[in-house]
C-alpha cells in the first residue's frame, strides 16, 4: 500500500459505509461472529473485547426503529410515504407556479439567476444530478484545452462513487494530488508529474470529516492555478456548511473558481437536484451537455421545487448547526475512548473512531434507539486500523431540540457495547 493513499478497490473493501454493509449483510453471507467476512475484527493486545452481536434487523426494521426517534445526530432523509411530494406541490399551488419544459420556465430561470447571484457568477444550469453536473464541467475544459487530466484528491468522488464516469465516458484521466490525510494545496498542484488540464477540488473534503483548507491556502490554491493556467472547479456539495469556517460571503469563496457545482439534496434537503455555475458561455454550453447526458427533464421544476422551497431557511440554520457541532463533539472527544475528525470540528460534519467491531455497535445503537430514542449514528466503517470503527455525523434540523449534554451522552452509551 503506497503512502497513505487509498486505491479505489482500498477503499470499497474497508469502508462498508457505502454499501450499507455493515447493516445488512447479503443472504449467505453471515460470518461465525454474526458480522460479515470482509468485517470481522482482528483481536489485538490492548483493544476493546466486544461480544457477539445479535443478527442484525432486516431493512424495513432498520427503518422503522430510526423513524420512531425523536432526534437523530446522522442526516435523514426528508423524504418518506409521500408526503414530502405533496408538500412540494402545495408549495407550487401557493406561490402559483407554472411548470417548465425542458428547463425553459419562468420558474427555473429565476432560481438559476439567484443561485448565480450568491455565488458570484454570471449564469448558472440546474443539473438532476451533481455527477452529472462536475462531468460536464470537466469535459467543457478537457475540450478547450485539448488536456485530458484532471487533478484530483485521493478521496474525490470523481475516483471513488462514480464508476470511473470521467474515464468512461469523457476520456479522462485523473492524477492524485497530496495524501489522504488532508486538504488539496497549492504545492500539490505545483509539484504535479503530470501536465493539469483542471483541478476539482472538494469544499469540504467530505471523507476528512470536513476538513476545509484554511482562506490562506484557499487563496494560494486559486492563484497556482491560475499562474499555470489550470481550470479549477469546485466539488460544493458540501459548500453551504463550508461558510461559518470562513465567515465570508459565498461570492467571496468562489470568487477564484471556474466553475461550482452545488447540491440541493445534502444539506438543503430536496429530493434531488444539483446547480453548476459559471460564467456565460460556459453555462451555455453545460445546458448542451445537459441534454447529451440524457439530462434535459420533460419536467425539472419538480425538483427546482423542493430545493427552493427550503433554501433559505436551511443556509440560515447551517451556523447554528455548527455552533452545536461544536458544542457536542467537545462533550463527546472529552471521552479518552473517542477520537473526533477533526477536532475542533470546522463544519457541522465529523467523524468519530471508536475501538471494537462494526456489529457490536450497531446493536448497541439500536438498543439507545429503542431506549432514549435517539438515532446517534448510521453505519459502523471498518477502518485501516485493526480493532477500530469510524461512523460520520452531521448535525442538522433531525437533532431537533434535545440538548448537546443528551445528544453526547446519547453518543457515549455506544461504549457500553465495550
Amino acid at each position: 500500500m503506497k503512502d497513505s493513499r487509498f486505491s479505489r478497490a482500498e477503499f470499497l473493501g474497508l469502508t462498508s459505509l457505502l454499501a450499507g454493509s455493515t447493516l445488512f449483510p447479503s443472504r449467505g453471507e453471515a460470518a461465525a461472529d454474526g458480522g460479515t467476512p470482509s468485517l470481522r475484527t482482528t483481536k489485538s493486545p490492548g483493544l476493546v473485547s466486544v461480544p457477539a452481536a445479535p443478527k442484525p434487523v432486516s431493512p424495513a426494521e432498520y427503518e422503522q426503529l430510526r423513524k420512531a426517534c425523536t432526534a437523530s445526530l446522522p442526516v435523514a432523509s426528508t423524504s418518506d410515504d409521500g408526503a414530502e411530494y405533496v408538500r412540494i406541490g402545495e408549495w407550487m399551488q401557493r406561490q402559483k407556479l407554472s411548470t417548465d419544459y425542458y428547463g425553459n420556465g419562468d420558474f427555473v430561470q429565476a432560481f438559476e439567476k439567484k443561485l448565480a447571484g450568491l455565488l458570484g457568477f454570471e449564469d448558472a444550469c440546474f443539473m438532476p444530478t451533481g455527477t452529472m453536473a462536475q462531468l460536464i464541467a470537466l469535459r467543457i475544459y478537457a475540450d478547450a484545452s485539448n488536456v485530458r487530466t484532471v487533478g484530483v484528491h485521493p478521496s474525490s468522488h470523481h475516483v471513488l462513487h462514480e464508476d470511473d464516469a470521467y474515464s468512461v465516458l469523457h476520456q479522462l484521466r485523473t492524477v492524485t494530488l497530496g495524501p489522504w490525510t488532508r486538504p488539496l494545496l497549492a504545492e500539490d498542484v505545483a509539484k504535479s508529474p503530470d501536465t493539469l488540464g483542471s483541478v476539482s477540488v472538494e469544499l469540504p473534503v467530505r471523507w476528512l470529516g470536513g476538513q476545509l483548507q484554511t482562506w490562506e491556502q484557499l487563496q494560494e490554491l486559486k492563484r497556482t492555478c491560475r499562474d499555470r493556467k489550470v481550470k479549477l472547479h469546485m466539488d460544493g456539495a458540501r459548500l453551504w456548511e463550508s461558510q461559518p469556517f470562513y465567515g465570508r460571503s459565498y461570492a467571496d469563496l468562489c470568487k477564484g473558481f471556474d466553475s461550482v457545482y452545488v447540491s440541493f439534496y445534502k444539506m438543503v434537503g430536496g429530493i434531488g437536484g444539483a446547480m453548476l455555475v459559471g460564467n456565460r458561455d460556459f453555462i451555455q454550453e453545460s445546458r448542451v451537455w445537459r441534454h447529451r447526458h440524457g439530462g434535459n427533464l420533460f419536467h425539472l421544476a419538480p425538483l427546482v421545487a423542493s430545493a427552493a422551497m427550503r433554501f433559505d431557511a436551511a443556509l440560515a440554520a447551517i451556523p447554528g448547526y455548527v455552533k452545536r457541532a461544536k458544542a457536542i463533539t467537545t462533550l463527546i472527544a472529552a471521552d479518552p475512548r473517542v477520537t473526533v475528525l477533526p477536532q475542533p470540528v470546522q463544519t457541522n460534519m465529523f467523524h468519530v473512531f471508536l475501538r471494537g467491531s462494526p456489529q457490536a455497535y450497531s446493536a448497541q445503537r439500536d438498543r439507545i434507539a429503542r431506549e432514549d430514542r435517539v438515532w446517534v449514528a448510521g453505519g459502523f466503517g471498518q477502518t485501516r486500523v485493526p480493532g477500530v470503527v469510524s461512523t460520520e455525523l452531521q448535525v442538522s434540523e433531525g437533532l431537533g431540540s434535545i440538548s448537546d449534554a443528551d445528544a453526547a451522552r446519547a453518543f457515549l452509551r455506544l461504549l457500553e457495547a465495550a
